[in-house]
């Protein structure tokens, strides 16, 4: 269990949480996955490393699983448990124990009181004391691949000044966030800068692309823009919330609306494929978005002055919509995240004509979308960044083309049925 941090946070409030998102539970898998993102939200996990939380946490159930009745590649945990062994209390001792070693100790009396409620539906006896032990035993082996990943490894960064290139952000102008993140290694993919993107256009300052983009996002994602309309700003608050916490709740309520006959195995392997994905996409994108340090359109329009490009209007005054994040622009993570669980839910399900709705949460919780196709939610979540102010148009959809690429890897070579 991790020390825990400044934190004056009410346990009621993730006690709270949890009752809301954990409303249509389905399955044991599918409880888990609400107790995991409710355990890491905010303030008590930061948004990237929850995607490595989430991915460790659904890779030590679906490995319990496997161990008990074979039937997909296992991540990190190959073993033959006792093929008696209660599935419930593997996925449960199985996500418990990686949780407890990965999240905040303010959270414990929450997961133990989560572990305990799903223990005390199992009959006592052998099957579950076997179904314990294996998921027990698939946790530490993963605990104990990821424990070297470079997750906690010193991550010095020092911006850089000049036009075009990234420095802290108003309001508060925070220093960079995990800018050594692009070097953790992925849980699918060979490394992150496996798909790093090229150079686009609008990183020439005097170019029509970036001066497209400039002209975009300088007045719709202006905070009080005149032209971005009501349902704009619903869109930009709606996928404000980080894409770890909001693609899982998405899979549940998806889940939840159709009758789709999933066994725990193939739920299980449903949501490792899913965080494997969205990990591996933030894993992905900060690989490029460091390599590059592009500024974000809040200094870009106050410096617009300084760019060489006479048809970019300085703005000094000029706030975003929604806050910035204290990341470089390019590519849009949220995009990249999106898309790759968007290509991962689609092969998934073989098809992708099942209409759904969301619901947010995080800062604008509550507010309520529907989606014809997972791509539609995944285009909505990428174009929700420009309205919000905080990213110019080419780094959302390179950002969709980056975490189609890493959707398909992680889906094509990841957890394969067969023995």
């Amino acid at each position: 269990m991790k020390s825990t941090p400044r934190l004056g946070v009410c346990l009621l409030s993730a006690a709270l949480s949890f009752t809301v998102v954990d409303s249509a539970r389905a399955d044991v898998v599918t409880h888990w996955n609400a107790v995991a993102t409710t355990a890491a939200a905010a303030p008590f996990v930061g948004g990237v490393p929850q995607g490595r939380i989430f991915a460790m946490t659904h890779a030590a159930i679906h490995d319990a699983l496997n161990a008990i009745d074979r039937r997909y590649q296992p991540y990190a945990f190959d073993a033959q448990a006792d093929p008696n062994a209660s599935p419930d209390a593997a996925v449960a001792a199985a996500a418990h124990d990686v949780l407890v070693h990965e999240v905040p100790a303010i959270q414990q009396p929450f997961l133990d009181g989560a572990y305990s409620d799903t223990l005390s539906g199992i009959p006592d006896g052998a099957a579950k004391d076997a179904g314990i032990a294996v998921g027990k035993a698939a946790a530490a082996v993963i605990i104990a691949r990821r424990s070297a990943d470079g997750s906690q490894a010193p991550m010095p960064y020092t911006p850089g000044s000049g036009p075009g290139v990234w420095i802290p952000t108003p309001p508060d102008f925070l220093p960079a966030s995990v800018p050594g993140w692009g070097k953790v290694t992925p849980f699918a993919l060979r490394s992150g800068a496996q798909f790093r993107l090229k150079p686009p256009e609008y990183f020439d300052l005097t170019s029509e692309a970036y001066t497209a983009d400039y002209e975009e996002v300088k007045s719709i994602g202006e905070v009080n823009s005149s032209i971005r309309t009501e349902d704009q700003s619903k869109i930009a608050q709606f996928w404000y919330e980080g894409s770890q916490q909001g693609w899982n709740r998405l899979t549940r309520m998806f889940l939840a609306q159709h009758d789709l006959d999933l066994d725990l195995w193939e739920t299980a392997r449903l949501f490792a494929l899913l965080n494997f994905a969205v990990a591996d996409a933030y894993i992905a994108h900060f690989d490029t978005k460091y390599f590059y340090n592009f500024w974000r359109p809040v200094t870009a329009i106050r410096s617009g002055d300084t760019d060489a490009n006479d048809d970019t209007e300085a703005d000094p005054d000029w706030t975003s919509y929604l806050v910035t994040p204290a990341i470089p622009d390019y590519p849009s993570g949220h995009s990249t995240a999106g898309a790759a669980a968007a290509v991962v839910l689609t092969r998934f399900f073989k098809h992708d004509e099942l209409p759904f709705t969301t619901t947010s949460g995080g800062l604008y919780p509550g507010i309520t979308r529907g989606f014809e196709t997972f791509w539609d939610a995944a285009v909505e979540n990428a174009n929700s960044r420009v309205y919000a102010g905080i990213h110019f148009r080419t780094a959302t959809t390179d950002g969709l083309r980056l975490g189609e690429q890493v959707g398909r890897f992680v889906f094509t070579h990841a957890l394969k049925p067969g023995k």
